[in-house]
């Protein structure tokens, strides 16, 4: 058996959060790190549950159903991360050796360990375009012609909002021209939802309408929705039947999973509104950065804050062990700075947080 260099083996796990690193009392590293409320714990505890396997947890079917209405599909399954929905919608839609069209800073190219690669054994297309985003023009300059030498295009996947980008809100219209295309060629449709709900609530726009043009979907409940895991994919009834067998394939089921799609449905009925709270601090935070000699900030459009502290002569890595020791996470991402709001996050710590980041660039 080959062994792994140590070296890359050791960047595999988690590294533990330093014995004499203070307490983290604002955390802007993600909205995955929000913690699930007193209230949702409640909810959690008192769901009625049974084996999801076996079909008679009555709360992972309240949430399923639930799901599917939201976002105008026949049918929907409870996954346990975002990621194995991507991975999940892929293998349905796809056979190895096809390919999917995707924008280049998308989260199947960098975030997921390379899985497409190891397991659903698709080709991966890279589509450029500013912020995330790409154009119809930009999908049709990618089609390749039918034969036996090109791989078969069989999906474009849109990732709404797109997080390398800056958080941004994919116009509808630009969505819909987009899957237009796909639609033209033949190909299936999927999004990337991980923060879809902070996109529609930017956007004024119900889920149902943004997502009419895929073919299958999902949404993240453990980001700004605050729940401890889960996501829920969503497509036809026979898109979801084929998305049980690999469901089965990666793992299985979660048996009394309703204890966890409590924390979803409660998500779903206190915590979406509540984003534009988000999208406000966002706001805030960025005009706050701007005023910080040598750091550019990006507008964001929704909860995520990208600044490039590239003009001040600090690293980023730098910068987060400063703000570490204040008790401050920020992360680092294409090499600028990512601050991201969430329920965890209140209006009273953004002014703090600006404070910490302009003493930590100028010690």
């Amino acid at each position: 058996m080959v062994q792994a260099p140590t070296a890359l083996a050791q960047s595999w796990t988690p590294a533990r959060p330093p014995r004499n690193a203070p307490p983290v009392r604002i955390n802007l590293y993600s909205d995955t790190q929000t913690r699930p409320s007193p209230a949702m714990k409640e909810a959690m505890f008192a769901a009625p549950v049974g084996d999801e396997q076996h079909g008679d947890d009555p709360t992972v079917w309240e949430l399923c159903d639930r799901m599917a209405a939201l976002m105008g599909k026949e049918a929907a399954v409870f996954l346990p991360s975002g990621t194995m929905c991507n991975v999940i919608a892929i293998l349905t839609h796809c056979a190895k050796g096809d390919e999917v069209l995707a924008h280049e800073t998308s989260h199947i190219l960098h975030s997921e360990g390379g899985t497409h690669a190891a397991l659903t054994g698709v080709q991966i297309h890279p589509l450029k375009g500013p912020r995330g985003l790409f154009t119809a023009d930009d999908v049709r300059a990618a089609i390749r012609p039918r034969t036996r030498y090109a791989p078969p295009q069989r999906l474009l996947e849109v990732e709404q909002t797109a997080n390398i980008g800056g958080g941004v809100v994919w116009p509808l219209q630009q969505l819909t021209a987009v899957t237009d295309v796909a639609r033209e060629q033949g190909w299936a449709t999927h999004m990337d939802g991980a923060r879809l709900m902070n996109a529609c609530v930017a956007a004024g726009i119900a889920p149902a309408e943004m997502v009419a043009g895929f073919d299958s979907v999902w949404l993240d409940f453990t980001k700004g929705l605050g729940a401890p895991l889960g996501a829920v994919l969503c497509g036809s009834a026979e898109f979801i039947s084929m998305a049980w067998r690999w469901k089965q394939r990666l793992g299985g089921s979660m048996r009394q999973g309703g204890v966890c799609a409590a924390a979803c449905l409660y998500a779903l009925d206190h915590n979406i509104e509540r984003l534009a709270e988000d999208h406000a601090n966002a706001k805030a935070l960025a005009r706050g950065l701007a005023q910080i000699e040598g750091v550019v900030v990006e507008e964001p459009d929704t909860n995520l804050v990208f600044f490039d502290i590239g003009g001040t002569g600090v690293a980023v890595e730098e910068l987060q062990r400063r703000l570490l020791a204040e008790g401050i996470m920020v992360s680092g991402l294409g090499g600028r700075v990512r601050a991201c709001t969430h329920l965890d996050v209140t209006a009273a710590m953004i002014p703090e947080a600006v404070t910490a980041i302009r003493r930590a660039l100028a010690a």
